[in-house]
């Protein structure tokens, strides 16, 4: 870790700043009045955001955007040495460092809860910042989404607890000192990165070495992905499994949810907080933005959500609490899928979860980081689901996607949109 003080810094750039952690790292360096400037590639409710608090912001990179008297630059993990801006910092001898490595020197100085895990992180690190802000705690929040109760990513606070949410992209996480360590569960996945599951899990076990003896890992201990990697702590075990759920009443539907809800309360236990404040305050949570988002109408009858679901697992449960929520309408599923690796190494997971839906409409990989090497395509989900059988389309662009759903829906139809790039935006050309 960069030994740099943070107090010391007046004036920060941040490379890839519409990343959502990224973002919350420039909110809270903005809030304390610090000068702070960055850019992204494109314009996004994220950065247009951040220009309402002040913050200069640039579309697109270009060496000049960094600021010739900058004390520290702050870039996103995805940013390549190759990026401008990234070596005007390096040819300045700017002091640089990655979100990741900014989130662990603000954890060395709090009590830490991470929430880790393949799925779940958001909604558990949403619901933890309800239940301690409700209760007193004051705690400092950084969370991978915009906290609907709050309007933000970031929430400033003063007490001793920092409730941060903790990503395994890159063993991002290491750079956290966790007091309390939540894994929600562990999967297979980033495997641009990973060679495998056991590599993942080598990632997660580190992690929990992190937590001292007085600690506590909050997991299902008996999950056989979780239980290899905590076998070595000496921190405190709890099994969230066995925290009573009897009198929740979420607003949104899902046995995920509730498993979030559960974890949330298990830390709550943990930290001391009355049960009741605790189950009051996940009872009025009010949800995050892109998860289980409603978003409004089509044509003033049919209803539109919007999700993350980017991972197999996520896509499965996601429509599994739409026919939840809907048991007796038709769901039109629209999916982005994210990432040509993601697609190719998990493409039958994708085709089995997706099939849970009515009708599926795919579009493009959303390529992010990375190049298109010709191996993959949506296509090949779609093929897999005409295998099954299903109701399914392909379309090259959303114009054509919003085309053939407003002239073809009925009342007794949801729509659900899903996906981890830029699929969000069909959601609000759809209702808007």
């Amino acid at each position: 870790m960069k030994n740099i003080d943070l107090n010391n810094i007046k004036t920060v750039h941040f490379i890839g700043l519409g990343g959502i952690g990224v973002s919350a790292i420039a909110r809270m360096m903005s809030l304390e009045g610090k000068i702070v400037s960055g850019s992204d590639q494109s314009a996004s409710m994220v950065t247009e955001e951040l220009e309402k608090l002040g913050i200069t912001v640039f579309i697109g990179h270009n060496s000049s955007h960094v600021p010739e008297n900058a004390d520290l630059v702050v870039y996103s993990i995805a940013v390549p040495p190759s990026n401008p801006e990234f070596a005007k910092a390096e040819e300045l001898g700017v002091s640089m460092l990655s979100y990741p490595e900014v989130l662990g020197l603000i954890s060395q100085t709090k009590k830490t809860v991470a929430v880790s895990g393949t799925h779940g992180k958001t909604t558990t690190t949403a619901m933890l910042a309800k239940i301690f802000i409700e209760t007193g705690l004051d705690p400092t929040v950084v969370v991978g989404s915009f906290l609907k109760d709050y309007n933000s990513n970031f929430v400033a606070g003063r007490g001793e607890w920092l409730v941060a949410e903790a990503c395994e992209y890159r063993r991002s996480f290491l750079n956290l000192s966790p007091n309390i360590l939540v894994i929600t569960n562990i999967e297979a996945d980033h495997l641009d990165y990973y060679k495998d599951l056991a590599d993942i899990q080598e990632a997660f076990a580190e992690l929990v070495s992190k937590v001292p003896a007085d600690g506590f890992i909050i997991c299902d201990p008996n999950n056989e992905n979780v239980r290899p990697v905590i076998e070595k702590t000496e921190a405190k075990i709890i099994d969230y499994t066995k925290i009573s759920t009897a009198d929740f009443d979420l607003k949104f539907p899902g046995d995920h949810i509730k498993k979030d809800a559960q974890m949330a309360k298990a830390v709550a236990e943990a930290v001391g907080i009355d049960s009741n404040q605790t189950v009051f305050a996940l009872n009025s949570f009010s949800g995050t933005w892109r998860r289980f988002e409603y978003k409004g109408l089509v044509n003033n009858e049919v209803e539109v959500y919007d999700d993350y679901a980017h991972h197999p697992d996520e896509v499965k449960v996601t429509i599994l609490a739409m026919k939840e929520k809907y048991p007796e309408k038709k769901i039109r599923a629209i999916f982005q899928p994210h990432l040509y690796s993601r697609t190719k190494s998990l493409l039958t997971e994708f085709i089995d979860s997706l099939s849970l839906a009515d009708e599926i409409i795919l579009v493009p990989i959303y390529a992010a980081r990375e190049m298109d090497d010709g191996s993959v395509s949506s296509l090949d989900i779609v093929r897999g689901l005409k295998d099954k059988n299903k109701e399914v389309y392909y379309f090259d662009n959303f114009e054509a996607v919003a085309g053939h759903l407003k002239g073809n829906l009925t009342p007794d139809e949801v729509i659900l949109v899903m996906g981890a790039g830029d699929i969000t935006n069909l959601s609000n050309d759809l209702v808007f």
